[in-house]
């Protein structure tokens, strides 16, 4: 059982990531969705590809709700709070 801090405006959170796994002999110790050969990465990348829900279901049946909102928990608990600049696209 993992726990990664969550940052709101009421003070840090701890959130439980306990479908969150790696292990060295799974897709070279890459976060996996329950030790599925389904990394965290591949998740989110497929999220940004399937902007329809239904198709992101119909092609990863085996994904539950919670496994996606642990996904996007570790990916979020992983970001640095950097503010970066981004040209105006303008």
């Amino acid at each position: 059982m993992e726990m990664y801090p969550n940052k709101n405006s009421q003070g840090p959170k701890m959130v439980r990531l306990n479908r969150i796994t790696s292990d060295p002999t799974v897709m070279n110790g890459q976060p996996c969705i329950r030790s599925m050969r389904l990394t965290v990465r591949r998740v989110l990348e497929a999220l940004a590809t399937y902007p329809d829900r239904e198709e992101f279901r119909a092609e990863y049946p085996e994904l539950e709700d919670e496994d996606i909102r642990q996904a996007l928990a570790y990916a979020a608990a992983n970001l640095d709070d950097q503010v970066l600049e981004l040209s105006d696209a303008s």
